[in-house]
């Protein structure tokens, strides 16, 4: 079954990315974190493999901001003058909550752009909903009018359930 995404307010969702959004590097341990963060619309690398140096000088040369719940790398980061924040909370909410909270500690402003894949970055593109028959399920198709394709690896989305929570976390970074 396919993805839910979240609701741009106006015009499609990727309509928003053409402005420079915050960038961010996040580790192995948040690969969910990376996916929402993707999908409120902010440019998210999620590093699963490679040694903790190559993301550092991989983010310090993109500009990324890198978020993790390791300390050491948090450390070496900010040791070599990357942007990075440690999280320490449990769930993705609060996790947003502090990638809020330690932004603004670092004079960084966070930008959002148009919602992106939360599978791989790709931009999203509106389809028609007579473009998505036979793509996904019949309920879907019958109950949704507002559907997306990711232009990198096709998945697509609608507004279903998923975009009310992500509604709700994307207020986390916006509390502090």
């Amino acid at each position: 079954m396919k993805q839910s995404g979240p609701r741009k307010r106006q015009g499609s969702p990727g309509e928003g990315s053409r402005r420079k959004r915050t960038r961010f590097a996040v580790d192995a341990m948040h690969g969910s974190l990376a996916r929402k963060l993707r999908a409120l619309g902010f440019d998210s690398a999620y590093y699963k493999a490679g040694s903790d140096d190559e993301m550092i000088g991989i983010a310090a040369r993109e500009g990324r901001l890198i978020v993790s719940s390791d300390r050491m790398l948090v450390a070496r980061a900010t040791s070599r003058g990357a942007p990075a924040i440690l999280l320490k909370g449990k769930s993705d909410g609060i996790r947003l909550g502090e990638i809020s909270g330690g932004a603004a500690k670092l004079g960084i402003s966070l930008k959002r752009g148009g919602s992106l894949c939360s599978l791989c970055g790709g931009e999203l593109r509106s389809l028609s909903k007579k473009d998505v028959v036979g793509l996904v399920p019949p309920s879907v198709e019958s109950h949704h009018r507002l559907f997306y394709r990711c232009s990198r690896c096709g998945q697509i989305y609608w507004h279903g359930g998923h975009w009310k929570k992500l509604r709700s976390l994307a207020k986390r970074l916006q509390e502090r």
